[in-house]
């Protein structure tokens, strides 16, 4: 695991709370909502990534 992955997953957690933040203080409160769900899936799709980088590579080295 690489420390970039945990900076850009810590990266698009700081951007979601403050646009959270500002969207809920704003009365907007669904599209805070839509903001942080869509913050989940990106962070949701770096992880598959990694995942599937990770099974490539133990996938290799037994030879399937």
């Amino acid at each position: 695991m690489d420390v970039d992955l945990i900076f850009k997953i810590a990266a698009v957690g700081i951007i979601v709370a403050v646009l959270n933040l500002l969207l809920s203080r704003s009365g907007r409160d669904e599209q805070a909502l839509m903001i942080t769900l869509a913050g989940l899936v990106c962070v949701l799709v770096i992880i598959v990534q990694e995942i599937n980088s990770l099974f490539e590579l133990i996938k290799s080295l037994f030879g399937f």
